[in-house]
């Protein structure tokens, strides 16, 4: 399907969600269209749109389009459960879902169990849902919008499920920022920088391949980063956790600044704890790199303002390589908690590998190497 006639279809004055590969070329439309504004908003995650959907609803009576990966689901379900399903406001929706880790297709492994429940998760939830594929016929998509706008006028919840190609690409986005430092060189002084001893937590996506690779080159090994391959947002509760157990050890979280806005009450709540050794660097190039490159919903927001005013011990921000290696140089000697923001250009090399191990194997290297006393 073209997806000017999915817009076509949808027929909507308001969209809102948090970019998709699956769907980046319903991104990027929308992008064009629209750019950020009244008729289209990238939130901070999935919840904040299905939230937002609400109030639009509220204010003009029409029915808003919420857009998200099928990871998004698990951040809806409040949202969904005590505000908008009928037992409680009554509020139509219509979601439009990428689904990754569909069962038969090839994926990462963060997608594969929420692939195989996607479908049973919206049943729960009392949402109907229809899958959306490259192969249907014309009449076959035209039954599925019905059965939508029949659920929509019942003020129910409706959500189409997108596959893999379903959807043909239009524009293509050329979101770009004004930095010029590359996240991965930025990357690699960050691995040259931690000693033997310290613990890296990396987030989902892009960063977490570039800290694959940058460790293998600069260490010789991959055991030393846990690769927070899923969860997006919760790298540095996971770091948290770690550093608040083993105070020996200074723990190192690099994140991106969509996954740190995304569950930005964490630096609030980091910040109260006082982990002296914790370091918390966010490379911010204001996109959704890793799932095609559009901008989040706090372009031009400076991270590490929001840390010194949540209480970090210390915060920083550069936008070069040599500042970069002066506070990197600085911070390792400090107590934290840290927080330092790297202001980084958009764009990974071509060929970007993957981690060769599955994400149990990671997190077994990982334990058997910093914590052998606790693997049995």
């Amino acid at each position: 399907m073209r997806v000017e006639t999915l817009f076509d279809i949808l027929d909507s004055d308001f969209y809102t969600g948090v970019p998709d590969s699956q769907l980046q070329a319903l991104c990027n439309f929308l992008i064009d269209k629209y750019g950020i504004s009244e008729h289209h908003v990238i939130a901070a995650n999935e919840g904040n749109c299905t939230a937002l959907a609400a109030g639009h609803y509220l204010a003009t009576g029409n029915v808003p389009v919420v857009y998200m990966q099928n990871s998004g689901i698990g951040n809806i379900v409040n949202p969904v459960t005590s505000l908008a399903n009928k037992a409680v406001y009554d509020i139509p929706i219509l979601f439009v879902v990428g689904w990754r880790g569909e069962p038969g297709k090839k994926d990462e492994p963060q997608h594969r169990f929420m692939g195989e429940i996607t479908t049973g998760i919206l049943d729960v939830l009392d949402i109907p849902n229809a899958i959306l594929s490259a192969e249907m016929t014309e009449q076959e998509i035209k039954n599925i919008f019905k059965n939508a706008k029949e659920a929509l006028s019942e003020n129910k919840q409706f959500a189409i499920i997108v596959k893999r190609d379903a959807l043909e690409a239009g524009v293509k986005n050329a979101y770009q920022n004004d930095y010029t430092l590359c996240r991965e060189d930025a990357i690699s002084e960050i691995i040259k920088e931690v000693d033997a001893n310290d613990v890296i937590v990396s987030t989902t996506g892009k960063i977490s391949r570039e800290v694959y690779e940058q460790c293998d080159k600069q260490l010789g090994h991959h055991k030393q980063a846990f690769l927070t391959v899923g969860g997006m947002g919760h790298a540095g509760m996971i770091a948290y956790g770690i550093a608040q157990n083993r105070t020996d050890k200074k723990v190192y979280c690099i994140e991106g600044d969509g996954a740190v806005l995304m569950h930005m009450g964490e630096l609030a709540f980091l910040a109260k704890q006082q982990p002296k050794n914790f370091i918390h660097i966010c490379l911010n190039n204001e996109a959704h790199e890793s799932v095609g490159g559009m901008p989040t919903g706090a372009v031009g927001i400076d991270f590490y303002k929001t840390a010194r005013e949540c209480g970090y011990s210390y915060v920083a921000s550069v936008d070069n390589l040599e500042d970069l290696q002066k506070q990197l140089q600085y911070i390792a000697g400090i107590e934290g908690p840290v927080f330092l923001e790297v202001k980084v250009k958009i764009g990974a090399r071509a060929d970007l590998g993957r981690p060769k191990e599955s994400a149990v194997e990671n997190k077994e290297n990982f334990m058997k190497y910093h914590f052998p006393e606790v693997v049995d």
